[in-house]
């Protein structure tokens, strides 16, 4: 029995393996079930904590033949594993540092990815050739085959490693977060959550050691920021938009910030510095692992965003997400005439990136890192 959420109210509902269509018992409506909602099983039982009967999620893995989009590609990036990169037992550089995290759950065929590879290679090269980041001061968290020489991305390395980007920072630092993998939201248990659930990303081991949820997240390295540091989360999962649980966030179709403070009064900000998040979608849709934009698999939304920033180098923040929702429009209608067996199994990105910060702030600013 697999689990369907309606596009228009967003309630859960039940189907069995060969249903085709089906009425929401929330609003009423019909709808054909297709890749773009049904979510995937997860078996939970052996999940530490949170509630086990309330947890969905929705799987990056869809493909799309359609008109390709040129941009970098992953075969151009460089193999880190050349490169002296960062441990977690390292001490961290001032000025500059980044984690990369990329999860392809290889060790189970079900919640494989294929594009967190290219994904965390790609990142890296645009932090070191755009931006100045020292190779020492990034450290890469991957478990898979062409990550052996990193260590993998499980629950404990990720918590590890989230101290190792905060420790110590001072101001001028620029700090920055990347996360390419599977990412679930449950049910709020803390009332502080506006929607009523709480999101989290999925480390390498979660099916037995846990997920990490948003309010931890927040904990490790968004309330330790001091005055004058700044991170840049960049976050390619499903049920990503509020991941950090940052109390602004910005409405794309408005042109303006609205707010995400919890209703508990939870305190969901810095200790003085600035926390920004670049999200895959909103916390209600999925992200897509995907072949539209390049011939290798990646996450549409972390190639979207580096092709952004490489062929606009004074672009701005309100610039990035104007140019990943265009991509991403403009993918799902080149896919529309691609015939109608790719448009059966391979169903448009639905997908909207954005943008929460700690605070409100000129979107029209250069983006910078």
């Amino acid at each position: 029995m697999d689990t369907v959420t309606c596009k228009t109210c967003h309630r859960i509902s039940s189907a069995t393996k060969h249903t085709t269509k089906i009425r929401c018992h929330g609003c009423q409506g019909t709808f054909l079930i297709g890749n773009s909602q049904v979510s995937v099983p997860l078996d939970i039982s052996k999940w530490p904590s949170h509630d086990q009967d309330n947890i969905m999620t929705e799987r990056k893995g869809f493909r799309y033949f359609c008109k390709k989009i040129s941009g970098i590609s992953p075969r151009s990036s460089p193999s880190f594993s050349q490169f002296p990169t960062a441990r977690i037992s390292d001490t961290p550089p001032r000025g500059k540092r980044a984690l990369l995290c990329g999860v392809s759950y290889n060790q189970n065929k079900k919640f494989k990815l294929r594009g967190t590879t290219p994904d965390v290679m790609n990142m890296a090269k645009l932090l070191v050739q755009q931006f100045g980041f020292p190779t020492n001061a990034i450290l890469v968290l991957g478990g898979i085959a062409d990550f052996t020489s990193y260590e993998p991305p499980t629950r404990m390395n990720i918590i590890r490693a989230f101290d190792w980007l905060v420790k110590d920072s001072q101001s001028g630092d620029s700090l920055v977060f990347y996360f390419s993998g599977h990412g679930v939201r449950q049910l709020d248990l803390d009332g502080d959550e506006i929607d009523g659930f709480d999101e989290a990303i999925c480390p390498l081991d979660f099916e037995t050691a846990g997920i990490i949820i948003d309010n931890d997240i927040n904990k490790m390295i968004v309330e330790p920021l001091k005055q004058g540091v700044t991170l840049h989360a960049i976050i390619d999962a499903c049920h990503s938009g509020t991941v950090l649980d940052l109390p602004r966030v910005y409405d794309h179709n408005r042109g303006r910030w609205k707010d995400n403070y919890p209703a508990s009064g939870a305190f969901k900000g810095t200790s003085g510095g600035k926390a920004i998040c670049f999200s895959a979608c909103e916390d209600y849709q999925q992200a897509s692992d995907t072949s539209a934009f390049s011939p290798e698999m990646a996450g549409a939304m972390t190639f979207t965003f580096i092709k952004a920033v490489v062929e606009n180098q004074e672009i701005t923040y309100h610039g990035i997400l104007d140019f990943m929702h265009n991509a991403i429009e403009n993918a799902n209608k080149s896919q529309r005439g691609c015939g109608m067996l790719n448009r059966m199994f391979y169903p448009k990105m639905l997908q909207d990136p954005m943008l929460s910060s700690s605070e409100s702030f000129n979107v029209n600013s250069s983006f910078k890192l």
